[in-house]
């Protein structure tokens, strides 16, 4: 028997939401709970480890960890927990509210006052699917460095496993939404956007004037 073919046929014993199944060697959590058609999580998740909606908490053992379970394979013995989605924000604002830069760190202190209150417990960092720095990001937001802080959230895909990591109630996720989103509202766009704008808009004339030559 071909090696794919044998593959086929080995399964491996794992709990997903407290029910026991048996999956194939080499998929996905998201994909064993859907051919196990589990209730409630059929069509949940992109299977890309960008929507970050099926979140899952973990057990192997005494090890409880979280993760995204499109990223997640399947092992034996392992114990899955699918979470709901992830409630309302508590920190509002409109990005268009703000008018020039100056007060810029007033206001994020005002929507974000937790953001000083870091114990630097690493919670957030341990729960991130995504390997990002989160308290780092954290910490760059609450001196004010907001372009560097949106950086470390670039890969950042708003499951929000951190802030139910976050013993003061933070919401690093949001933190670092608040950094990208400011930075773009305030700066230019970037070099490399610029100058391709300009090359289609070359080239766009340049298309208006031979159509105006052949008239």
């Amino acid at each position: 028997m071909a090696a794919d073919q044998k593959g086929d046929h080995e399964r491996v014993p794992l709990t997903i939401n407290g029910q026991a199944i048996d999956a194939k060697v080499g998929v996905t959590l998201v994909e064993a709970a859907w051919d196990a058609r589990l209730p409630g999580i059929t069509g949940v998740g992109c299977l890309e480890g960008v929507c970050g909606s099926c979140r899952v908490m973990l057990r192997r053992g005494k090890e409880i960890t979280l993760g995204l379970a499109c990223q997640t394979f399947v092992e034996t013995g392992l114990e899955v927990i699918f979470l709901p989605p992830s409630s309302a924000p508590r920190h509002h604002y409109s990005i268009s509210d703000f008018r020039d830069s100056w007060d810029i760190h007033a206001r994020f202190h005002a929507i974000f006052p937790e953001a000083s209150r870091c114990r630097h417990c690493h919670g957030c960092v341990t729960s991130c699917p995504k390997k990002i720095a989160v308290e780092d990001g954290v910490a760059l937001a609450a001196a004010g460095r907001y372009r560097e802080a949106g950086e470390v959230f670039l890969e950042c895909v708003m499951c929000e496993l951190c802030d139910g990591a976050c013993p003061e109630l933070i919401a690093p996720a949001h933190v670092g939404l608040f950094c990208r989103r400011v930075t773009a509202h305030f700066h230019l766009r970037p070099p490399n956007l610029v100058t391709r704008l300009e090359e289609l808009r070359r080239k766009r004339l340049a298309g208006s004037k031979g159509e105006s030559e052949r008239e």
